[in-house]
Order: C-alpha cells, then sequence, then structure tokens
C-alpha cells in the first residue's frame, strides 16, 4: 500500500503523443520513490475519450496494483497533484475553432483592430490575404478618457500636474498657460491615473444603453465578451463597470483589457483580449471535461490536496483561477523548456543551451543562458499576442511531417499526419511521413518501439506498409529523374536532410540572428524524434556537445514535475528614468513584491531558499515605442545600465540623447518545487573521464541495419539498451542507443559518454 496524496503526476498533451510522468514512494524503501512514465497517443477515440485522464487511469493502475476499468470515474485520494500542459488553446487558435464572442470597443474605434498595426510580413505580396478577426461582432460603447498629461516631471512642466491624496487635480500646467486650482480647462473631471498620468474622464458609459446592446448579444447566442476601451490600462473604471454588468447579465467569460494586460498600446492589448475570449471558454469546457473523469476531491476547489496545477507561457505553474486561454498557448513547449533549463544549465559551466524540441507536429526551438529569454508581444496564427511568453521558435518539421516530391523537389511538411491516422506504419492508412523514413532507414527498431498501434493497441510498427508506400514515391522520382537513378536509401535520406535543414533555421534566429555565436552553445535535444536527428543538426551548425537526458523524449512532461509556482503583478508607469522619480519607482516594486510573497505563502511558499522574486522595469528610450522589459542588474538596482546593455545587444546602438521612459514595473515570485537538483551533468561527466570505458560487443543488445550520411548503410549496426549500460561508458558512433521511449542515433562522428542523467555527447568536426 501506498500512502494518500502520494502519487505526483505530471501530463503533457502534444499534438501526437501524451505523455505522462509521475513518481511515488517506494513501499519497500519509503525513503526512495519510484519513477513511472506512459506515453500513449494524443488522440484515439476508439479507445479513450481523453490522453491525459487515460495515462493517469494507467499511473494509477501501476501505483495501486489495481484493476481500473476505463469507463471508471478515477479515485483520487492516492493523489497528491496533477500538472497538466494542453495544447488545446493552441490548436484552437490555429485552427480557427475558439468560442464565438463579441467585442466591446470605444465608440470611434470599431474598426481598429482589423486594422491593426499595418505590418505586412510579406512586403512585395500584391495579394495580402489577413486571418479574419477573431470576433464575430462588435459593439462600440460611447464613453472615453483622454491623457493631460504628466504627474510631475522637471524637463516636462509645462504638462504637470499636481494632485490631491484622493487623486483628484490640486493645481496644474498646460501647454496654454493655464494654471490654478481644481479641474484644468475643458469637459470632464481628471483624475490621476493607475500608471501616474492625468487622465480626463470625458464621457462615462449609459449603463442602461450599454445593457440593451448586451441584452441584444445575449438573445444572439453570445456567452463570451472582450472589452477593450481607450486607455484603460490606466484608467480601467469603465471596463470593470460594463464588465460587471455583462456578467449580471449572464455572460459566462468576460476578458477586460486592463485586467488581462495593463500595459499601454491599445492593439496588441485588444488583439489579446479577444484571443482570450476566443480561447478560455474552449479551455474551460476542455478542462469541465476532464474534472469529470475524476471523484469529487479534485473538483472541489477548496481542498489543497490532490491539487490541479497548469504549465503557463512564462513556463510558471498557474492555479486553475489564474489559467486561462491567452496564458496556455505555449503551455506544451514551455514544460519542455523548463525540463532542459534545470536539467542542462550549469552555472559554472556557464555555456548556454539550446533546446531542441523535436515532436510529431512541429519541432520547437528555444534558447537559455542562465534565465528564462521572454517576449511579451508575439504574433500567432496571424493574431498579435501582447503576454508574457517563453521565446520560443517553432517549425512544422517533426515526426509527423508529410513527405511530398514536387515541382523536382523533396518536401517534408507543413501538413502533418498527427496522431490520427498517422504516418503509414502507425497501421491507420496514414501518408508517410518523417517517421516512415527513419523507420526505412534503421533508426527506428519496430522490436523496441512501444507496440501500441491497430485495433488492438499492441501491433509494433508496420515496416512492410512503410516499404511498399516509399516503393511508390521512389519510382515517381526516379522517373522525373534523368540519367543514373537514386537508390531507395538515396531517396529516404534526402527527406531526413531537408527535414534537418528546416529545423535548424529557427535555431540560427534564436542565435546568429541576435548576435549569438552559434557554435558556443550546447544543444538539448528531446521530444520523441529529437534523438534521431540530434547528432546531423548539430554538425550542421558547427555545435560539438549533446545532452540528451534520459527522460528527453518525455522532457516536456518531466520539466512540469520539475517547475516552480509562479505569480506576477504588473502595473503600468509611465514615467521617466531619473535619479530623482528612482525612490518612487522603488516604492512601488517593493508594494508588488509585498502582494507577490503573500500570494505565494497563501499557495505554501516561503522563506528566501523557497520563494525568487524578479523585479523588472519596461523600458524605452523616448521617441521610440519599442519597450524592453530589464531585469534588475545588480543589488543598487542600476536598471539604466541593464537597459542600455540589452538595447545594444539587440539592436546594435543606444540612443544616448533620449531620456529612457518607463512604461511598466513588473514583479514576478517564483515558489520553488525543489532547492537543489544535484551536480550538474558536467560535473558528473569531469569526474567520469578518469574511469571512462569503451562500449564492446558485450554490451550491446542486438544488432540491426541502419543508415548513416558519408558512411552509408552499415548492416551490423550495435544496438544498446540506455537502463542497461554502466555509468561511464563510451558509446563510439555508428550506433543506435534506446531505452523504453526513445531511439538515439550516434553518427560515425559522435562519442556518447552514460551519465546518470542520460547521454553526453561530443562531436568530432574533422569526421
Amino acid at each position: 500500500m501506498i500512502p494518500d496524496r502520494s502519487i505526483r503526476i505530471s501530463a503533457d498533451r502534444g499534438g501526437t503523443f501524451c505523455d505522462v510522468f509521475a513518481t511515488w514512494p517506494d513501499p519497500a524503501n519509503p525513503t526512495q520513490n519510484i519513477e513511472h512514465v506512459v506515453k500513449l497517443l494524443s488522440q484515439d477515440p476508439a479507445n479513450y475519450r481523453d490522453a491525459p485522464t487515460e495515462g493517469i487511469r494507467r499511473i494509477l493502475e501501476k501505483a495501486t496494483g489495481e484493476s481500473i476499468p476505463r469507463t471508471t470515474v478515477l479515485p483520487t485520494d492516492k493523489i497528491d497533484y496533477i500538472r497538466l500542459s494542453t495544447t488545446v488553446a493552441t490548436n484552437a487558435l490555429l485552427e480557427r475553432k475558439g468560442h464565438k464572442h463579441a467585442l466591446l470597443i470605444t465608440k470611434g474605434f470599431k474598426d481598429l483592430l482589423l486594422i491593426g498595426n499595418q505590418a505586412r510580413p510579406k512586403i512585395f505580396d500584391l495579394n495580402i490575404r489577413r486571418p479574419p478577426p477573431l470576433y464575430s461582432s462588435v459593439v462600440e460603447v460611447d464613453e472615453r478618457v483622454t491623457l493631460v498629461g504628466y504627474t510631475s516631471d522637471p524637463n516636462f512642466e509645462d504638462h504637470a500636474l499636481q494632485f490631491t491624496e484622493d487623486g483628484k487635480v490640486k493645481r496644474g500646467y498646460r501647454g496654454n498657460g493655464w494654471d490654478g486650482t481644481g479641474d484644468a480647462e475643458g469637459p470632464g473631471e481628471i483624475v490621476k491615473g493607475l500608471s501616474g498620468e492625468a487622465v480626463r474622464v470625458m464621457k462615462k458609459p449609459d449603463l442602461d444603453a450599454v445593457k440593451q446592446d448586451l441584452t441584444k448579444l445575449y438573445e444572439d447566442g453570445y456567452r463570451s465578451l472582450a472589452i477593450v476601451f481607450v486607455h484603460s490600462y490606466t484608467y480601467p473604471s469603465h471596463e470593470t463597470l460594463v464588465g460587471t454588468l455583462a456578467r449580471s447579465i449572464g455572460f459566462n467569460h468576460v476578458s477586460q483589457s486592463a485586467s488581462l494586460l495593463p500595459m499601454i498600446k491599445m492593439v496588441p492589448r485588444g488583439l489579446s483580449s479577444t484571443a482570450d475570449a476566443y480561447l478560455t471558454p474552449i479551455l474551460r469546457e476542455y478542462l469541465d471535461g476532464f474534472f469529470q473523469g475524476f471523484d469529487e476531491r479534485l473538483r472541489d476547489s477548496k481542498m489543497t490536496s490532490p491539487r490541479v496545477e497548469f504549465m503557463g507561457s512564462d513556463g510558471g505553474l498557474l492555479d486553475l483561477n489564474n489559467f486561462s486561454g491567452l496564458k496556455s498557448i505555449l503551455s506544451g513547449p514551455a514544460g519542455g523548456v523548463v525540463g532542459y533549463a534545470l536539467t542542462s544549465w550549469d552555472k559554472a559551466d556557464a555555456r548556454p543551451v539550446i533546446g531542441l524540441d523535436v515532436g510529431g507536429t512541429s519541432t520547437d526551438v528555444s534558447r537559455f543562458d542562465g534565465r528564462y529569454e521572454v517576449v511579451y508581444e508575439t504574433t500567432t496564427a496571424g493574431v498579435t499576442i501582447q503576454s508574457p511568453q517563453l521565446d520560443i521558435n517553432t517549425v512544422a518539421a517533426g515526426g509527423g511531417s508529410r513527405l511530398f516530391f514536387r515541382n523536382g523537389l523533396f518536401q517534408a511538411g507543413p501538413e502533418s499526419a498527427g496522431a490520427e491516422p498517422g504516418p503509414v506504419c502507425y497501421r491507420k492508412g496514414g501518408p508517410l511521413a518523417l517517421t516512415d523514413a527513419n523507420l526505412l532507414l534503421g533508426r527506428l527498431i519496430p522490436s523496441y518501439f512501444p507496440k501500441i498501434f491497430g485495433k488492438s493497441e499492441k501491433e509494433p510498427l508496420d515496416v512492410d506498409a512503410t516499404r511498399a508506400a516509399f516503393d511508390k514515391l521512389a519510382a515517381e522520382i526516379n522517373a522525373s529523374i534523368e540519367g543514373e537513378k537514386k537508390t531507395m536509401d538515396e531517396i529516404v535520406y534526402g527527406f531526413i536532410k531537408v527535414a534537418n535543414e528546416t529545423m535548424s533555421r529557427p535555431i540560427r534566429a534564436l542565435t546568429e540572428a541576435k548576435g549569438h555565436a552559434t557554435s558556443r552553445h550546447i544543444l538539448a535535444s528531446f521530444g520523441g524524434a529529437g534523438g534521431q536527428h540530434a547528432c546531423e543538426i548539430a554538425q550542421l551548425l558547427g555545435i560539438n556537445t549533446i545532452i540528451i537526458h534520459r527522460y528527453s523524449s518525455i522532457l516536456s512532461a518531466y520539466g512540469l514535475h520539475l517547475a516552480d509556482r509562479a505569480f506576477e503583478l504588473q502595473e503600468p508607469c509611465s514615467t521617466f528614468y531619473t535619479p530623482a522619480n528612482l525612490p518612487t519607482l522603488i516604492s512601488r516594486l517593493d508594494g508588488l513584491e509585498s502582494q507577490v510573497r503573500a500570494e505565494l505563502k497563501k499557495q505554501g511558499f516561503e522563506g528566501d531558499n523557497r520563494v525568487y522574486v524578479e523585479r523588472m522595469l519596461n523600458m524605452r528610450f523616448e521617441g521610440t515605442d519599442t519597450a524592453l522589459m530589464v531585469l534588475s542588474a545588480s543589488e543598487e538596482e542600476d536598471y539604466e545600465t541593464a537597459f542600455k546593455k540589452t538595447y545594444k545587444t539587440q539592436f546594435g546602438f543606444l540612443l544616448d540623447t533620449k531620456n529612457i521612459i518607463v512604461d511598466d514595473i513588473k514583479v514576478r515570485g517564483i515558489g520553488k518545487t525543489f532547492d537543489t537538483l544535484g551536480p550538474s551533468i558536467y560535473s558528473e561527466v569531469d569526474t567520469l573521464r578518469s574511469g571512462n570505458t569503451l562500449a564492446s560487443s558485450s554490451h550491446a543488445d542486438s544488432y540491426h541495419s541502419v543508415y548513416f550520411e558519408k558512411v552509408g548503410r552499415v548492416e551490423k549496426t550495435p544496438v544498446y539498451v540506455l537502463g542497461e549500460l554502466p555509468v561511464g561508458l563510451v558509446v563510439q558512433g555508428p550506433a543506435v542507443v534506446i531505452d523504453d521511449t526513445q531511439t538515439i542515433l550516434v553518427t560515425a562522428a559522435a562519442r556518447a559518454v552514460v551519465t546518470t542523467r542520460g547521454l553526453y555527447i561530443t562531436l568530432d568536426s574533422d569526421k
């Protein structure tokens, strides 16, 4: 028997596979934990309704030793927590299958989000096709506020205003020379905004008129709204009034832009709000269905255990109340970034790491150099979103990428076979995909691959079907070639080369395009198909060190297990960064930090060893609209130096004659899940060097025919089982290393050292 509330489960639902990682105390030795992995198809409607629920059912069966039928409501008394990352919202955005919603916007700005920022991704394209807006209807609300000026700054006295304690204007100056007490000239009350700017309330919303519009929307079937008013980032009162009214009428979800993202720039703030109104109801519907698969303990929000946590796009765990469609765009890939950052980075070694996540549908690439690289404005599926997200570049190339021969060219993707029906070898009548190419080249070995295919879910990969499909494609390719015909291996490997180049492209964009030397990085490869491509991609990029964690094929799920709880608060600021204003900025940061620490304390995290706080300013040069979120570089809060250093790295120059403006202040609190993860893989390799021995034939589990670039097909390629190899052993390529969930190709130019964490691979650049 295992104790109650002792099973910890992390599930990552990807586009093709759902990975579940779990731990629980070993009944024979309670001081040790048993680790167990379940990998299953994300979609298999003939056998189960929801992949994470099915994975958790299998975990509970394994942990308890009891049979649990698939239709059973799962008991949760043994579960400590469930952590989820999901692509539900991402797929809804990509496929335009979100929730019907309406946009409420300030009168006169009806077409603002349709016009957008006039960005032209394809500047020479004569036939520009913009994706349609996410909202289905627009209602203009007759409300308006304007900005009068700054509160106080010696350089801008002609626009300075002073305020009483209750926020009303005491006295002020304007460009026309007006000076006096009470309100400034012009209609409307002037109050102090959250950013410190003076706000003139010109027109309050007529709630009776708004109620009529909302009632009509409700009668037309709308249940979700996005509210976007001018300058609401600093004066959110009007959005709050209308949002409260909408909820009283019965709208299930209301996205208020000021609550979601209190940042300047109305267009991205508005687009983000419509994205949230479009995605969050879909996400909630999925989560409601997920919770229905468990007993009432999991559905009771007052219960502290079991608890459900979600991976946010910025790499932090969120509870159900803080998780939304907007924060889940990169929920799945973010878990992988956390996984490799915590297992592949070493502060003493200090070499930056590139994360290469090759999944079934796509490849995600990111970079880690001691802290997560976060962007605050991204474009996904044609929608510009202003929300903190890890800087992850994605290309449509993965194990499920379909293979085509078009116009004399080999092509891998962007179409994907997905999990349903999947590649040809999945026995569901699917098309040729990259997985089929790896299978035919011997880089996937059916006898070691999970036997989860066919109607019985117990059949292996279908090599014969893959070979027959490639025979047909090879005949078509050779018929178009004049002269010497290509062999089957050359044709199949041609598709591998195309896919490798596609996967390398975003890595160059993250490194060389931003002033970083690619060759000075370490490649952390993960994802179900990562091990099959890592060595060849590293050679293409000039990288000579690769780390493949023992859980690399499920690293997004393992990253969930390692991830920290995050909570952050942000406020608009709109003030100049000057010595006179610095004490006020620090005071406001202190106030936000107190609130963040208080919230994390409620969640069970307190003390300097469990809570880490980042204090940031969103800064830009006056006259520009490119703001950078800057983390303090020293204990003296030297934000200016940090800002200029970051700006110079990004753009290659500085605007030294310009004042610096602080648009926002932000405090992010991190509740640490683990105090330490032990010594790094680099220190372990240094310790092992003196006792390294080369693998011999006695270590090989079997031999298999595998095709390698340059050396061709090696008929007796040794196949090693990772779990059976002693720590410190060196595997010299060409070879194949396999464990329960992944296949790793070690090319002829590579040497792999077996460590407790996985494989440490070095490449000989001369081979």
